[in-house]
């Protein structure tokens, strides 16, 4: 699945693959926003760990469990 982090004041966004399901996601996003000052800590498909204090968050997109489809469709 992938995802995307918006951080404020920055022009760029972090994006990666995850294992996780959208649901566990969904989660720890909630779970970090729940602590004013806590952080959210993500890991990637590939093991990499993303740390994001949860004040600078702007927005966490979640994508679509679904894996893209290959060739044409009839």
């Amino acid at each position: 699945m992938d995802i995307r982090i918006g951080i404020q004041n920055s022009p760029r966004e972090i994006g990666f693959e995850s294992d996780q399901t959208a649901k566990d996601v969904e989660k720890a996003v909630a779970d970090a926003l729940a602590n004013a000052s806590g952080y959210l800590r993500l890991v990637d498909a590939k093991g990499s760990v993303y740390v994001v204090p949860t004040a600078s968050l702007a927005y966490v997109e979640i994508g679509s469990d679904q894996s893209r489809r290959v060739g044409f469709v009839a």
